[in-house]
């Protein structure tokens, strides 16, 4: 096994970043995707991540010393600020921009992809069926050591833990969107997640410039999304009652707590399939009549139309315009 190994199956939004958090901070990162075409969806992404990653941190270069520093700097990209300077910045920067451009490697192999991998980060789309035919298809590929961790926001592993083939070496590890300055790595395990590997993956996690934030049981939702789903679904409700335009939800939001970003914008980023997914596992959407049957028919007709996001350039808003 090579400790310096790591691998993501999958190129999506959170896929991508956390392979590049990972190759940020010296790990040699491996994407694994299933055709060539996932690969024409996905180097647009890793180029456009990387170059995020780097502008932010240039960017924190000019709030040195500045009282605002500490609570806007790039927390995943920064481990200490109470001792950067330009000088350290400007090392990091560079070393950093060395590291996304080296570290990272795309395979459609599935074998040749995993092996000797320390650790294995499932990010694929929040299927159940998805999720189980990609572990049956991998499971006697891994190494007998490798840790095999799923990034689901909203499934939990004991779901899919007889279908990993390494159930005690198996947990959860969820990162919120633009991982690089909201760092957080919530870590739950399942009644079969032995303590060895929970607590590697709390290193890992560690290790990679996240804050590790430690489930002492399975919930839906871990603690982020147990918050977030609600917050979206009322949100998402509203607009397919008919109560107020998208537009203006988000400013109530806004203005009303001061909030940078409302609920149709985060969608946005955080990518229409991932929320028509979740929305389609309530029972409730499959009944004609229902809000959530609505916001499922609603979210459907965008993803049919392109519209998925910030990173097809539509969503909910234009991010083509200038």
């Amino acid at each position: 096994m090579n400790k310096n190994k790591v691998v993501v199956l999958g190129g999506g939004v959170l896929g991508t970043q956390i392979g590049l958090a990972c190759a940020y901070q010296g790990y040699d990162v491996t994407f694994w995707l299933r055709s060539e075409s996932s690969v024409g969806r996905t180097t647009p992404k890793i180029e456009r991540y990387s170059a995020l990653m780097l502008e932010d941190l240039a960017k924190a270069k000019a709030l040195v010393g500045s009282p605002m520093g500490a609570f806007v700097y790039p927390r995943g990209l920064v481990r200490d600020w109470s001792s950067a300077t330009a000088e350290s910045l400007e090392a990091l920067y560079e070393t950093g921009k060395k590291n996304l451009q080296e570290n990272v490697h795309i395979e459609l192999d599935k074998a040749a992809a995993v092996k000797d991998a320390y650790i294995v980060i499932e990010s694929m789309s929040e299927d159940p069926k998805a999720k189980i035919e990609v572990y049956t298809q991998f499971k006697d590929l891994l190494d007998e050591d490798t840790i095999l961790v799923t990034n689901s926001s909203t499934l939990l592993p004991s779901m899919f833990a007889e279908y990993t083939g390494r159930p005690d070496k198996y947990c959860s590890l969820h990162f919120a969107n633009t991982i690089w300055k909201n760092n957080t790595a919530e870590v739950m395990g399942h009644p079969g997640t032995s303590k060895e590997t929970y607590d590697e993956v709390v290193k890992f996690a560690d290790s990679i410039g996240m804050v590790p934030l430690q489930l002492h049981k399975e919930q839906p939702g871990y603690i982020l999304n147990s918050m977030l789903v609600p917050f979206l679904s009322a949100a998402q409700g509203l607009w397919a009652n008919d109560v107020a335009d998208v537009e203006t939800i988000d400013k109530t939001w806004e203005l009303a707590t001061s909030a940078p970003a409302g609920p149709f914008k985060i969608l946005d980023i955080v990518g229409l399939e991932t929320a028509y997914n979740i929305n389609q596992m309530k029972p409730a959407a499959q009944q004609e009549g229902t809000i959530e049957n609505r916001i499922g028919k609603l979210l459907k007709e965008k993803i049919d139309k392109g519209e998925t996001g910030v990173n097809a350039g539509k969503g909910f808003y234009d991010y083509t315009k200038k």
